[in-house]
């Protein structure tokens, strides 16, 4: 891993000694940072956020500060989960408006699969993970971290059903539909079960489902709803690789899924909503109602339905849904991201370096400049606060 040659964070700070001075931006002060990327980032993010809000974020009395001291110095190296991408570079950008002399590099092309496996050789200082580490890969880390890997809950998004179909800007899917036409027993978009979730029949037309090639979190994340939701239709175990093989594309990243989505002609796939650009995605039918996916929609699911599951490691933040918790504001299918990262470094001032850089992203600040750049939802203040402890701990 990379070093650090900046100053650490030192005791109480004072304008008598600004080499040393640790700079607290409050609330207020972090708006203006704000503000002096906001066109940069915006302009460097193409994804469902270009219809999001670019006003200022608001203060509120619950926001979750952070810390960051101007004259840390050094490279991180990190990457996995394409799904975080976007935000990833509001965030850089975002962070480096303070400290300008640290480099963060993301790698997008490994996916969550890729960015675990270089975190545990020891290539990543962290890793974007869309799935936690499994109990292997936790007693794997420990050869690394001492005490083990911690996933720390840094985004939020959703899973799109996303499709191209000639002359259809609007689709409704229940998730037995979805779960049949991705297992392939729904073949053509006149089936009747796709007509009675429409009200409507579509014009006959074969369907080629798209999928991940590589290990994937959203692929995890996708198939966690379908194997709690519809069991009896989809009768593979949830995991990183699409387990179905037919009439099949596989495309490598998101982005190949958004791609080859777009490049087709009845074509349905599925990618983190941040990545989809202006395709359609539809709207997932629960109990008789459509949701569409928006930030309030996904926040409520996290809500109701993200319950606690560590994996032992002191700190670790790991989530998973209760489904069966989802309410009709629901957006059903959630996509929580990890940052993956050691409870104990093996050089202590590159730990401050990832702390703190981390420490911006899980504070109210950093999932506002993830919301509006990436159209993520900011995690709950809880699992912020949360998130502070664990990195506070970390050394």
């Amino acid at each position: 891993m990379s070093t650090v040659t900046g100053v650490p964070r030192t005791g109480p700070t004072t304008p008598d000694n600004p080499k040393e001075l640790t700079v607290k931006l409050t609330r207020i002060a972090q708006l203006g940072a704000v503000a002096a990327v906001a066109a940069l980032t915006l302009a460097g993010c193409s994804s469902a956020a270009d219809t999001a809000s670019t006003a200022t974020p608001t203060p509120t009395s619950s926001d979750v500060e952070f810390t960051i001291d101007p004259s840390l110095s050094g490279t991180i190296t990190a990457g996995g989960s394409s799904a975080q991408s976007n935000a990833q570079t509001a965030w850089t950008t975002a962070y480096n408006a303070t400290a300008k002399n640290v480099t963060i590099n993301y790698d997008k092309s490994q996916g969550s699969g890729g960015g675990v496996t270089n975190f545990l050789s020891g290539a990543y200082d962290f890793a974007g993970s869309d799935s936690p580490l499994n109990a292997d890969q936790t007693a794997q880390s420990k050869a690394l971290c001492t005490e083990g890997g911690v996933n720390i809950p840094i985004y939020l998004d959703g899973v799109a059903i996303i499709f191209n179909i000639p002359g259809v800007t609007e689709l409704k899917l229940s998730g037995e539909t979805i779960a049949k036409i991705f297992a392939l027993q729904i073949t053509d978009w006149s089936d009747p079960a796709i007509t009675k979730d429409n009200g409507t029949a579509l014009a006959a037309g074969a369907i080629t489902t798209v999928a991940r090639s590589d290990g994937s979190g959203t692929t995890q994340n996708f198939t966690n709803y379908l194997s709690a939701t519809q069991p009896s239709v989809w009768t593979y175990a949830a995991g990183k690789d699409w387990p179905v093989e037919g009439n099949v594309s596989k495309q490598k990243g998101g982005s190949g899924v958004v791609e080859a989505v777009k490049a087709g002609t009845g074509t349905i796939g599925y990618a983190d909503h941040s990545a989809i650009g202006t395709l359609n995605a539809a709207s997932i039918v629960t109990d008789g109602t459509a949701v569409a996916y928006s930030g309030e929609a996904v926040s409520a699911t996290f809500e109701a339905a993200a319950v606690a599951a560590p994996n032992g490691v002191t700190g670790d933040l790991t989530k998973k849904f209760d489904y069966s918790k989802l309410t009709p504001e629901s957006y059903p299918i959630p996509l929580v991201s990890y940052a993956v990262v050691c409870s104990t470094f093996k050089d202590a001032a590159q730990a401050e370096l990832v702390k703190s850089y981390l420490g911006f992203v899980t504070s109210s600040l950093g999932q506002s400049v993830a919301a509006k750049n990436a159209g993520s939802a900011p995690l709950p203040d809880s699992v912020l606060a949360e998130a502070a402890e664990t990195l506070s701990a970390i050394k």
